[in-house]
């Protein structure tokens, strides 16, 4: 008879699906940076890879914090929305659109993680593990605050660029 999993179970495995994409995601984020053709963009895609580095970081301290060896297992909810990234990136290269594409793929990412940290977040607060819910808690934030900064660069300039060809 199988062993029933528990919550504890779904978290590590959780905890691995987005250890996996914050990892693809340190990889998409300079691909990205070199297709804006606007430096506010440029600037905001390398200070998230830089804050990305930090999540990657303490996802690290959850799995040590479990006793557990940090692993990725192919997130392929990350695997699409980069690929669709990256269609924009060959499609609308070079046009007026570009970074308007380029902030809806980021997004796109910064949602996903979203969830998946707010859940890790409330299931490590259920599994009593106090240090891991913070450690989730402020890379929440963070994702929260780069989400927030990506619609200000899209209403302040990129969507209005996409629009004007």
């Amino acid at each position: 008879m199988a062993k029933d999993k528990t919550l504890e179970d779904l978290f590590h495995d959780t905890l691995k699906d987005i250890y996996y994409a914050e990892r693809k995601i340190l990889k998409a984020l300079p691909k990205m940076a070199r297709a804006a053709s606007s430096p506010d963009l440029q600037a905001a895609f390398e200070k998230h890879k830089e804050e990305t580095e930090g999540h990657v970081e303490r996802l690290q301290q959850v799995f040590e914090l479990m006793g557990k060896r940090a692993q990725g297992k192919t997130c392929d909810a990350i695997e699409g929305i980069i690929s669709e990234g990256e269609d924009i990136i060959e499609t609308f290269k070079g046009t007026p659109a570009i970074d308007a594409g380029l902030i809806s793929s980021a997004q796109a990412v910064e949602h996903y993680e979203m969830t998946r940290y707010g859940t890790l977040k409330r299931w490590a607060t259920v599994l009593g593990m106090k240090d891991a819910a913070n450690l989730l808690d402020l890379t929440l934030g963070e994702e929260t605050m780069t989400d927030k900064a990506l619609t200000g660069l899209a209403d302040s300039s990129a969507n209005e660029m996409a629009k004007a060809a």
